[in-house]
């Protein structure tokens, strides 16, 4: 994959994250109800939406952090061994830092 496809994949994932944490976000500020039987099926669901928004921050982070290692010219290598990254294992998560062998 060329330079200029991995900017705006990951630019266009970074787009899709921001606006679902935003809308996380979003709904954790809104009220909730006052029928008793509804909150705990609100709780229930605070508690998912939680566990996806601190994956989507994380995913968010490991984003932001391929965008500036393409700037660097460092994206592609392997954070532990500095080996070439398989391209297959690129296009399948272009935000990885290791090769499959260190990631293992």
């Amino acid at each position: 994959m060329k330079k200029k496809e991995i900017t705006i994949l990951l630019e266009n994932k970074l787009t899709q994250l921001t606006k679902r944490i935003a809308a996380i976000e979003a709904d954790f500020h809104k009220g909730r109800t006052q029928n008793f039987a509804e909150q705990a099926t609100e709780t229930e669901n605070d508690g998912v939406l939680n566990e996806i928004h601190h994956e989507a921050k994380k995913e968010l982070t490991s984003v932001k952090s391929a965008l500036q290692r393409l700037a660097e010219g460092l994206y592609g290598h392997c954070a532990d061994c500095d080996n070439a990254i398989n391209p297959d294992r690129l296009s399948a998560l272009p935000y990885t830092t290791k090769c499959i062998d260190c990631a293992l």
